[in-house]
């Protein structure tokens, strides 16, 4: 019976086979012959000392980080997670580091887009500093501390940023699907650092823009008012994206035409029960009028439910007026470029504007009338009624058209820089107004909350005791407002931990203590599902994967997709228990089978279930 390790994917052994695929007459006792390896690539090798390189100190440490197996596993919470039973969303609290190391197997390749928000270095922000002896230990003493600031003042303010976001990058990408894309937002600050070392990490061929978000706002920033920020944007493998068409074809139309001698004023009625919505979904009350721009001012009419409640006269150019007028009396209605026109809405300034359509069009690489962070601000205290204690959370509008953009029905969206979890709540906007199924991860490192603000005081001890609180009450507020019942707006927390075995988490601070313990090797505070998801993590299964509990006389046994995989991790295992473990096999595939190593009732015991699962053909039987 093979016995199970508790080390996260091993990059390095994943890495040397693939080489060994490509070039197997590299290979020489097993070991990469790299004399040969240079041959086979003849001139493609760069042997100069001065070559164009980007390094800092530690980054050879940062590569053998991201490399380096974790022993820790994820814990499931069930009393913080929201219906368990059916939700396929993840939320886990953690070091993300640790966490994306954790996911290796149970998701490589399988995340459709990644978008972080990671700490921008301003100085004031977080940046967690790893130990690569020990992260595990570390990540605990920290989560017990009040955080610390990455201050100017450091001698290594951007070497410990860049040391921070290399291998967290790193293992992204081997979590993203081959049509994967992986957004990430940042300022002027670190933009130059985070373009290099995303370059040299999903190579600058694959760069599909520098998106600039406008915040439609500003701050004073020295000579200038700053006024945008960056997402940038990569694709694992650029040549297996399509174009992206902005929408399916639909897009905004800008243009607003001035006023003139040529475009003369003139007015249309428009009727009770006009329906007008923001693309995010903003509900207005107002009255509407103006001259180049046609905007909305607030506190006057009435709106119920996004609708005119009685008929409103709007003031526009000629040109628009006509439009408006056909479109009202179902006509097919087009510009003057022969553009059809689909509608109109008011978009999140107040602003009337018309969708037109286009056959194909690529979205702007300037993104305006996404929201703001006071946007973003808003809604998290709208929703938590308290004041809102996240540094510039990122609105629901960017994130969900970023989603839009790049993702279908069924996908995977991750985020392991979650913070007040804005992506969770785009994930299930979305779902709600196309009728998508798409899922999220989020991952969050409990940093504290600070002891005087509302937060704390309402109950909330940590980031993620607030980012859970949104998800639960955003999702509710979709439900609501949308009346769709059937969507997934639950999630599972797990929680980052040490091992659930102590064979695999061994403390050799007290080795001696540590041998006799493992008489029974499965820690005294873990239970029997601490265990049966840490078995999921380190054979390669999502944590979403269906599970059915059986109870046999008492004892459980674990029926794992379906009969792929069996798992028993109770003592006094007999021969009744495999026998019954048997009933519940996959008609397709032969089953893993797992049991707990000192769980069987004799060594008689354990050879004849051996022998019982091998004449049912299942010779895959390991154990913990």
């Amino acid at each position: 019976m093979e016995k199970l390790d508790g080390k996260s994917m091993d990059i390095v052994k994943a890495n040397i086979e693939a080489l060994k695929q490509l070039f197997p007459e590299v290979v020489t006792e097993g070991k990469i012959d790299f004399e040969k390896l240079k041959l086979i690539l003849g001139e493609e090798i760069e042997t100069r000392n001065e070559k164009y390189e980007f390094t800092w100190h530690g980054k050879t440490q940062a590569m053998k980080l991201a490399q380096t197996p974790s022993t820790g596993t994820l814990r499931p919470d069930k009393a913080s997670s929201k219906n368990w039973d059916t939700t396929e969303n993840l939320y886990i609290e953690g070091d993300n580091l640790e966490v994306l190391k954790l996911l290796q197997k149970s998701y490589f390749g399988k995340i459709k887009m990644i978008y972080i928000d990671p700490p921008y270095n301003t100085g004031k922000d977080f940046v967690y500093k790893d130990d690569f002896h020990d992260n595990i230990k570390n990540y605990k003493q920290v989560t017990q501390q009040t955080t610390k600031a990455n201050t100017e003042t450091n001698g290594r303010y951007h070497t410990d940023w860049l040391n921070m976001m290399y291998p967290r990058l790193k293992l992204a990408r081997n979590l993203l699907r081959e049509d994967g894309i992986i957004f990430v937002s940042i300022d002027d600050r670190e933009k130059a650092n985070l373009r290099k070392i995303m370059d040299e990490i999903f190579g600058e061929e694959n760069l599909l823009s520098e998106l600039v978000w406008d915040l439609g706002t500003g701050t004073q920033a020295g000579h200038f008012t700053r006024s945008h920020e960056y997402i940038l944007t990569y694709a694992k493998h650029k040549d297996s994206l399509p174009n992206f068409s902005g929408g399916d074809g639909v897009i905004e139309d800008r243009a607003t035409k001035k006023i003139s001698a040529k475009n003369p004023a003139s007015t249309f009625d428009f009727p009770a029960g006009v329906k007008f919505e923001a693309p995010d979904g903003t509900e207005f009350t107002g009255e509407w009028g103006g001259t180049e721009k046609i905007r909305l001012i607030k506190g006057r009419m009435i709106a119920k439910n996004g609708k005119l409640a009685e008929p409103v006269t709007l003031e526009a150019g000629w040109a628009m007026k006509k439009q408006m007028e056909s479109w009202f009396k179902g006509e097919e209605t087009y510009d003057s470029k022969g553009q059809k026109v689909l509608g109109f809405y008011f978009n999140s300034n107040g602003v009337l504007r018309y969708l037109k359509e286009r056959s194909v069009v690529n979205p702007p690489t300037v993104l305006r009338e996404k929201g703001s962070t006071k946007v973003g601000s808003q809604t998290v205290e709208r929703l938590l009624e308290f004041d809102n204690p996240f540094d510039f959370p990122k609105p629901v509008l960017l994130l969900k058209f970023l989603i839009e953009l790049v993702t279908d029905d069924e996908d995977l969206i991750l985020d392991f820089f979650s913070g007040s979890a804005t992506t969770a709540h785009a994930v299930m906007q979305l779902n709600a107004e196309d009728g998508g199924n798409r899922k999220f991860i989020m991952v969050q490192l409990p940093e504290p909350i600070d002891e005087k603000s509302e937060a704390y005081k309402a109950g909330y001890k940590n980031i993620c005791d607030i980012g859970k609180e949104r998800i639960r009450r955003a999702g509710e507020k979709i439900v609501q407002e949308t009346g769709k019942t059937d969507l997934d707006i639950g999630f599972k927390v797990f929680k980052l931990d040490s091992s659930n075995v102590k064979t695999w988490d061994p403390d050799f601070d007290n080795l001696e203590q540590t041998l006799f313990d493992l008489q029974d090797n499965i820690k005294e505070d873990r239970t029997k599902e601490d265990l049966l998801y840490e078995i999921l993590l380190k054979i390669g299964l999502p944590l979403t994967t269906p599970i059915e509990e059986i109870d046999y006389n008492g004892k459980t046994i674990y029926n794992v997709a379906y009969g792929s995989v069996l798992v028993c991790l109770e003592d006094d295992i007999d021969l009744d228990i495999v026998q019954e473990m048997l009933k519940y096999q996959s008609e397709h595939m032969s089953p893993k089978v797992i049991f707990k190593e000192s769980g069987f009732m004799s060594d008689a015991v354990k050879t004849n279930a051996l022998q019982t699962l091998k004449k049912h053909g299942i010779t895959d039987v390991r154990s913990v």
